[in-house]
Parts: structure tokens; sequence; C-alpha cells
């Protein structure tokens, strides 16, 4: 069996199922975060990853549904009103709401759903099971050509590789591995496998680490928009849908 680290799927569950279909069939499918927001299908995402029980670090998105999120569920619940400002709906919480067909949106406003308060239990578990994700993952018994033991986060954590294990840094640490797009020198033992920052073309690979979030959701810009898996153990690299370059469609 070997392990397949998958880039950003930002709610493009038909990505997301034909890069499953592409991959060897027993392969180990392990997530760099940000499964949810700007695509159509972040509540199918979810469910799918949920359903098969696979590993998922915890990305920015999530992180940003967590908090405003859970503010939504507080507003319904005890009939407040549904804040319509702040940085998840600016990037992409909107679709997200609307994928659990708790909203709709018209004239600029979120409005909630007659019945939200019957079918809110879904979003409410999912926010749950986010809140449980870590924010890295340590490969054990997995060989990777360098030799470096591999670390799985949504953004580079070599930065802040030193501060794992809390105190004061904190922090500092939680913010770098959700949000920095950095570029990691390779100043720590360890290989590791991010997303985060979207790539053109294809994933990143150097001696240190890989980037592999190439754009899923960015379909409209060339270069970019396919959810791509990197193999730990063969440094294979698959990769779901089409990608325009110079007018032109490659697999």
């Amino acid at each position: 069996m070997k392990h397949y680290i998958v880039g950003d799927v930002h709610g493009e569950y038909k990505a997301l199922l034909n890069l499953v279909a592409k991959v060897p069939y027993d392969a180990k499918l392990i997530f760099v975060g940000d499964l949810i927001d700007r695509g159509t299908q972040s509540a199918h995402v979810v469910k799918f990853i949920r359903e098969n029980n696979m590993p998922c670090v915890r990305g920015n998105h999530e992180e940003m549904m967590i908090e405003h999120g859970s503010n939504f569920v507080n507003a319904i619940e005890n009939g407040e009103e549904i804040e319509q400002n702040n940085m998840w709906l600016k990037h992409g919480g909107i679709e997200t709401l609307l994928s659990y067909s708790l909203i709709s949106y018209k004239d600029s406003k979120v409005m909630a759903h007659p019945f939200i308060k019957e079918f809110i239990f879904q979003f409410k578990e999912d926010i749950e099971w986010m809140k449980k994700l870590p924010l890295y993952l340590e490969l054990e018994n997995v060989e990777h050509s360098s030799g470096r033991k591999v670390v799985v986060s949504h953004s580079a954590i070599a930065p802040v590789w030193h501060m794992r294990n809390g105190g004061e840094d904190e922090k500092e640490f939680l913010s770098t591995v959700l949000w920095s797009r950095a570029i990691p020198l390779d100043r720590e033992n360890i290989f590791n496998v991010f997303g985060h920052t979207p790539q053109q073309f294809t994933v990143k690979e150097k001696d240190h680490y890989v980037n592999v979030d190439t754009g899923c959701y960015m379909k409209d810009k060339k270069g970019y928009g396919l959810l791509s898996a990197y193999c730990v153990e063969s440094a294979e690299v698959y990769s779901s849908g089409e990608l325009s370059i110079f007018n032109e469609k490659i697999s």
C-alpha cells in the first residue's frame, strides 16, 4: 500500500471522485486540508472523507468554518441576525453554506432557509469533526527517498517545526501552519508535504518538500484547475480533470 497526499479540494467533489478513480485501488489517501469553500459541493466532500475515514489535517478554511460557522449556528439557534460580512463568507463560506442547503443568497444577502433548525445538525457535526483534525501528521513506517520523516501539514511547517510541542510559541505555530505562504528553508530533517498556495501546471517538488496544491477551484486560470495527489513512496503524481495550457487541453 502506498500513501498519496491530496491537495486542497475546496469543494470540488467531481474532481475528487475523478482523482480517486485514477489512483491505485489500494492507495491510502491523506488530505492537506481546505476540503471546503469556493467550490459548490463542500458538504459532499466532507461526507466522503468522513465516511471513508480518510486522514486529514486542518486547513485555514476549516479554521474559518469552525469560528464563523459556529457563530452562524448560534445565530440560527438563538433567533439572531446572521452575520453578513466576515472573512469566511468572503472566501467561500457562502458556497459552503449553500452546499449544506442552509441558506439562500440573493441581492448579496445571506438568508436562512425557513426550516433550517430541522436539518442544521449535519453542519454542526462536521464542525465538531473539524475541531478534532490535527495540525500535522507524522507518517510512521513510510519510506521516502530522502530518508527523512514525512510530515503532512496544510502550509509549510518547517519554519516552526521546533515549536510543535506548544508553549509560549503556540499561537505563532498555529498561524504559520494554517496561513503562511513562506517557502520553507531546508533546515529541518523532515520531508514536508503541504498545500495552501496554488502551484501552476503541477506540484512543486524540492529535496525537502512538495507543495501539492494545484489550484483545483481555479478552472478559469491557465495552468491551474487540477486536484493532485503525490505518492510519498514513488514520487508519482496523479491529477484530476483537464488543464488549460495555451488554449489546449491535456490530461
